[in-house]
């Protein structure tokens, strides 16, 4: 198989499973994203590793997967851990390093990119569930339809990036980090963005989720989600640059890894979550 014809592959099996998921909400949401938070954390690690720091490996994949479980259990109703909790888990990473690194292993920075990755993974995926279960998702509909939005987004600026750049693109938009990258893709995959944003909002969340926003803000909110996408998407090309690799790893056949699946949607996310609080208001 070509890797157009795997890529082909793997989306006709994953866009279905997906879709079926974030419909459902509740644990099978939290199950998948823990998982994907997990595989992406692996593969943060993997780089880092490769970059010359040995982080705390079990301990973040383990609170990687945790966080989308613990945000799904506070929209549930049930435990939330305290800051008290979170910070002993601070202690404990450092007792860890003691116990597994001493002095001569780079402790501290074991434990610094242990926590960073538990954040940029599992903490930026949690944004999902949030979503789902957004002050403003009322039913199924309405925070499944908020879920989707931004990977509507995602994916819009990256096809409309790739086939504008592919065709017209020239000038290179930052060669030293990703030398396929131009300025024609990445202002394309904007303006499709955004006309996906203006449609999304006037024939999907108008009237299937009653929720409505301007022309102007469906517009600024296309344009702004665009940017962190592509922001998000440079900074795991600048740390496999980093670490001398192509791809975080060969999980998925024609397309890297999982954190090459995922790198704009861990800036989209929760600039989405955030932005949709502030711009979205329940149709008249």
């Amino acid at each position: 198989m070509t890797e157009l014809s795997k890529r082909i592959a793997f989306a006709v099996v994953a866009i279905p499973v997906v879709a079926g998921v974030v419909w459902a909400g509740g644990v099978p949401l939290a199950v998948l994203l823990a998982l994907v938070s997990a595989l992406a954390a692996r593969e943060f690690y993997r780089l880092a590793t490769a970059g010359g720091i040995e982080p705390l490996l079990i301990h973040g994949l383990v609170l990687s997967a945790l966080i989308p479980i613990g945000v799904h259990s506070r929209y549930a109703g049930s435990w939330v851990p305290s800051i008290s909790v979170v910070m002993l888990v601070v202690l404990e990473l450092l007792a860890a390093a003691l116990l597994l690194r001493g002095a001569t292993r780079k402790p501290l920075e074991a434990v610094g990119i242990t926590i960073l990755g538990v954040l940029y993974s599992g903490g930026m995926l949690g944004f999902a569930v949030a979503l789902r279960y957004h002050r403003f998702a009322l039913d199924a509909t309405s925070g499944a339809l908020l879920v989707a939005f931004p990977l509507a987004l995602t994916w819009g600026t990256d096809t409309g990036a790739m086939l504008l750049g592919r065709a017209w693109g020239k000038t290179k938009l930052m060669p030293s980090i990703s030398p396929g990258k131009t300025l024609v893709g990445a202002w394309g995959g904007a303006a499709v963005a955004v006309l996906i944003s203006v449609l999304y909002v006037r024939f999907g969340l108008a009237p299937y989720a009653h929720l409505t926003m301007s022309v102007a803000s469906a517009a600024a909110f296309g344009l702004i989600v665009s940017a962190a996408g592509q922001v998000g998407d440079l900074v795991e090309s600048m740390l496999k640059r980093q670490a001398g690799v192509k791809d975080s790893s060969a999980l998925i056949p024609g397309h890297g890894g999982a954190l090459d699946r995922v790198d704009s949607l861990l800036f989209t996310l929760p600039v989405s979550f955030v932005l949709l609080g502030l711009l979205l208001a329940p149709t008249p």
